[in-house]
């Protein structure tokens, strides 16, 4: 298994390139910013970029997710409910991306966008349970993703809540890698520790430990901050509706 984790600060981000070292063979995800950093580490590790994926359209920053795919030759990946201008490989619940000996488990989980992914990543030369998930805005460390970007704040958190119960399902050992930090306006209560595992978050996380979907949803509600004014044209962009801001 080979991971690096890329930190960003303005704007506030997490980026990942993970894979297989045997078979050399890695995906990024969620790239923000100047694609060079990420060519520069595949080719550092020996290894090719199969895989870009982004786990949601985001409304926080302007994607790379496609520039990156057409510089290393990968193919890009949303999910399947995505409503995008532009071809992808959409993937769809429980598909697997195989990267020689690491498999990256796609997860769907609406909420902070109607399209978002999680990925559930096993390193099978390690054993058959997964290792780690990657949770974009969905699970972030201290928090949940708003739910109002996309759609109607209430519908969001109604989804969310189906996909919180999802990743809480999972062994409390898998570390969550979320796709912001402390910092970041698509969280109310994020730690500056960008990773944690799922048993901490269900001890520690507010949001994630309420059971009851009646309470959630008002948890969700209370409190969202302002919407930042380039979130819709954003979203628009990285969705390929306005060329203009390309």
């Amino acid at each position: 298994m080979i991971i690096r984790q890329f930190l960003h600060t303005e704007p506030v981000g997490i980026s990942y390139l993970f894979g297989c070292g045997g078979r050399a063979t890695v995906a990024v995800v969620d790239p923000i910013g100047d694609i060079e950093p990420y060519l520069r580490a595949a080719e550092a590790a020996g290894m090719r970029i199969h895989f870009v994926i982004d786990t949601h359209v985001h409304a926080d920053h302007r994607s790379a997710g496609r520039q990156l795919a057409e510089a290393s030759g990968a193919e890009y990946v949303l999910g399947s409910r995505a409503e995008v201008s532009f071809p992808f490989r959409g993937v769809r619940d429980e598909e697997v991306l195989a990267l020689g000996n690491v498999a990256a488990k796609v997860l769907h989980t609406p909420g902070h966008t109607p399209e978002h992914i999680c990925i559930l990543v096993t390193d099978r030369t390690r054993g058959d349970e997964p290792w780690f998930v990657l949770t974009g805005h969905t699970l972030m460390v201290g928090d949940l993703g708003r739910t109002e970007l996309a759609v109607s704040a209430e519908q969001g958190a109604k989804d969310l809540f189906q996909s919180v119960r999802r990743l809480k399902a999972l062994p409390d050992h898998v570390e969550v890698l979320p796709g912001a930090y402390a910092g970041s306006v698509c969280g109310r209560r994020l730690s500056g520790k960008p990773w944690s595992t799922i048993g901490f978050e269900k001890r520690h996380n507010e949001a994630f430990r309420i059971d009851a979907q009646a309470e959630f949803i008002r948890f969700m509600l209370a409190e969202i901050p302002p919407a930042p004014p380039e979130a819709a044209a954003l979203r628009a962009a990285n969705a390929g509706a306005t060329a203009a801001a390309a």
